[in-house]
């Protein structure tokens, strides 16, 4: 085959392009620890690293969605546990309003019932991050109404909240919630947590039950209902607080499960797009080498040609 008097430096000028070409990518792939610049450069692997990112958004959201149900399950235990102490402060009320007791102690007893039950109807309305947290999903009023007489004495306590629960997605298809609603007499999902017909609580109305048979002087209705009634509402509290305890106990470990799934996507997507640092130097020097023999080669030819040329 004829080489021509142009096929040389033609070819010394696209080897030197091409070298010059790698030394620019393998300098910003040094700088920015990157392997990958633009798709073209490797477009399965930036396939598989788009999908790794698409796997670790979803983790993240998994992830953030269990910070938040831990929030609303601490929240709620908190509540859950003062409306406990009321019913504790308030059995110890119903033993202690025996026979033997005059009237004026006992009215005084049902005005520290009184007191109760509006501690009581302030848990029960506790908020979080503006939203109540024992109405359902009806977050944005109150759950619970309290009405009184002209004597302050608590009359009705209505609740104004539904069944409904928000829930949260923390893995693949399966959806949590470590809220309760305030009551459900529907007989079906979540337990009510002041009023359920399955468990017999209705905490609300036990106490003004209460509150009244004192006021009224009633001790045997006091021992013969009351004393029970309370007792179901304190069960149906302690099995809420039991409840939420699992919750949050899966939920720890379903983010130590996910953490690890994180830091394992971050590894693959690693391997995928960054460089290696110390390959990268080498092939760096190499390149950086190739050129610059090259470029002796070219002035080498090209000096022997132009003397060739003169003679």
């Amino acid at each position: 085959m004829r080489v021509t008097a142009n096929s040389l430096p033609t070819a010394l000028i696209d080897q030197l392009n091409n070298l010059s070409v790698r030394q620019r990518q393998l300098q910003t792939q040094a700088a920015t620890g990157q392997r990958i610049q633009n798709p073209e450069d490797d477009p399965s692997a930036v396939r598989r690293a788009l999908d790794l990112q698409a796997e670790s958004e979803k983790i993240g959201q998994y992830q953030q969605n269990i910070t938040r149900q831990n929030e609303l399950g601490t929240a709620s235990f908190t509540a859950v546990n003062s409306l406990k102490s009321v019913t504790d402060r308030a059995g110890e009320i119903a033993t202690l309003a025996d026979g033997l007791k005059s009237p004026q102690e006992l009215r005084v007893y049902a005005n520290e019932i009184t007191q109760l039950l509006k501690t009581a109807v302030n848990v029960a309305n506790t908020k979080n991050r503006g939203d109540f947290l024992f109405a359902g999903t009806k977050t944005d009023q109150p759950p619970f109404v309290l009405a009184t007489d002209s004597n302050g004495v608590v009359t009705s306590v209505t609740y104004q909240g539904n069944e409904t629960l928000a829930e949260h997605e923390i893995s693949e298809g399966v959806t949590v919630s470590t809220q309760v609603p305030g009551a459900n007499t529907s007989g079906t999902g979540a337990h009510g947590l002041i009023a359920d017909p399955r468990t017999g609580a209705d905490l609300f109305n036990h106490l003004i039950a209460l509150q009244n048979h004192l006021l009224a002087g009633d001790t045997a209705a006091v021992a013969a209902t009351d004393r029970a009634a309370l007792g179901k509402d304190e069960d149906n509290l302690v099995f809420n607080l039991g409840t939420n305890a699992a919750l949050q106990s899966r939920l720890e470990t379903e983010g130590a499960i996910l953490k690890q799934r994180q830091t394992s996507v971050a590894g693959l997507t690693s391997n995928e797009v960054d460089a290696d640092l110390a390959t990268t130097l080498v092939q760096l020097n190499q390149t950086q080498n190739a050129y610059q023999i090259a470029l002796q080669s070219g002035a080498s030819v090209f000096k022997q040609s132009l003397m060739d040329y003169l003679r």
